[in-house]
């Protein structure tokens, strides 16, 4: 790692990614090291609303809300260190791989999602990533992720 690692409060991180409420799934990011890594962190709270249906009575943050939330931090991540704020940067999934669930995540956790780099440079389209959300050091989720970088016309 770099001495110089960066964060990303929410207001940058809404000049970066398109996705807003109840869609936007990270509040703050943090020790984003260039492109190689970040930490994003989601406080979740019982006013989201995948909580209604999810479970009645047994609020379950549902696993693909999960994935979306590292991706995100992998966004923030790339469009903070090619500063890229303010420029429609556009993410697409291409594809996700090697996921596994292993814990429950519900309102009053705070969920930490490690991204790191698994291929991809600047100037690159398509970038593959490795992240793993946790909860109190305890892993909830784990997975491999690729995605396309859609870069605004200049």
């Amino acid at each position: 790692m770099t001495d110089n690692l960066q964060s990303a409060d929410i207001q940058l991180i809404q000049a970066i990614l398109p996705h807003r409420y109840p869609f936007l799934l990270v509040d703050r990011v943090v020790d984003i090291d260039g492109t190689n890594s970040a930490t994003g962190i989601k406080n979740v709270t019982m006013n989201e609303p995948h909580f209604q249906g999810h479970f009645p009575g047994t609020p379950v943050m549902p696993g693909v809300t999960i994935v979306e939330a590292m991706a995100q931090t992998a966004g923030v991540m790339i469009g903070t260190a090619l500063d890229m704020a303010d420029k429609d940067l556009l993410i697409y999934f291409m594809s996700i791989d090697k996921c596994k669930f292993r814990r429950k995540v519900g309102p009053g956790d705070v969920l930490e999602m490690r991204v790191t780099t698994l291929r991809g440079k600047p100037g690159g389209k398509v970038w593959k990533f490795r992240g793993e959300a946790t909860v109190c050091g305890e892993q909830a989720a784990e997975a491999e992720f690729t995605a396309m970088i859609d870069f605004p016309k200049a």
